[in-house]
């Protein structure tokens, strides 16, 4: 696994992948988190350069739609909520219990937030877009920094 650490308007972010795909794209703090991991740092990677580039894109205001190739590792119902959060058209929300609805589990809204809380490719699949259901800004798990700050970016004021 190869990381490249990402310093962005939002904060510092840590992208990894494989040869193949992008694996994880997570805020951190602090930087060493990366080598706990005993990752290999890869500042010529090209999927990691790819997602730099698209990355400074999408926070200039210049890219609203990521093309990279991702994969996900979680389990099946874990895959479903992601692959649902990535059908949210940047600036649109959706909430928890329609994301429910949409993987065909409608009372499971909290397994849903679980399992979104869980994304591990933070902004691409975009999990900052969903609130809850009563129009309230709802968890992220790097915190509500964050997710009003790229909620901003696309033009939602919490």
């Amino acid at each position: 696994m190869y990381y490249q650490l990402i310093q962005s308007p939002a904060g510092l972010i840590l992208a990894a992948a494989d040869d193949d795909a992008l694996l994880a794209l997570k805020f951190i703090n602090p930087p060493a988190d990366a080598i706990d991991y005993g990752w290999s740092e890869a500042p010529n990677h090209p999927i990691l350069n790819k997602t730099k580039q698209q990355l400074m894109s999408y926070f200039a205001g210049k890219l609203n739609k990521f093309k990279l190739p991702i994969r996900f590792k979680g389990s099946n119902f874990q895959q479903a909520v992601w692959q649902e959060l990535l059908k949210i058209p940047f600036g649109q929300l959706s909430n928890y219990q329609e994301i429910a609805h949409q993987v065909g589990r409608p009372k499971a809204v909290r397994a849903v937030g679980t399992a979104i809380g869980r994304n591990p490719i933070e902004i691409i699949v975009p999990c900052h877009r969903v609130i809850a259901s009563n129009g309230s800004l709802g968890g992220y798990a790097p915190g509500p920094t964050y997710k009003k700050a790229l909620l901003a970016l696309e033009d939602h004021q919490f």
